[in-house]
């Protein structure tokens, strides 16, 4: 099982999130921690590297998920978490990286 690392501004993103949607977040992340392989491949997004970066979906389909797997320590290290609209996940995604 791999473990799980946040990006330090991962508790901003979450406050912004709902209850709700938070607990299908966290629901999410337990898939993700047993199976990493589970999000898409990103690669360019509008003029952004995001290769070597995941996503996953919740919320019907209105949240995303932007982590990396960093096989050789076992950890998938998630570095946002928010909406498509505008690429503003991507954006942060590609900030923080």
């Amino acid at each position: 099982m791999y473990e799980i690392k946040y990006h330090p501004l991962i508790k901003e993103d979450l406050r912004q999130l709902n209850n709700s949607v938070r607990i299908e977040v966290f629901k999410k992340l337990q898939q993700i921690q047993k199976s990493p392989e589970l999000g898409k491949s990103l690669g360019n997004k509008k003029g952004m590297d995001l290769s070597g970066l995941k996503k996953v979906y919740v919320a019907k389909k209105q949240i995303r998920i932007v982590y990396e797997i960093i096989d050789d320590i076992l950890v998938v290290h998630v570095i946002a978490i928010g909406k498509r609209e505008n690429m503003k996940v991507y954006m942060q995604a590609e900030q923080r990286r």
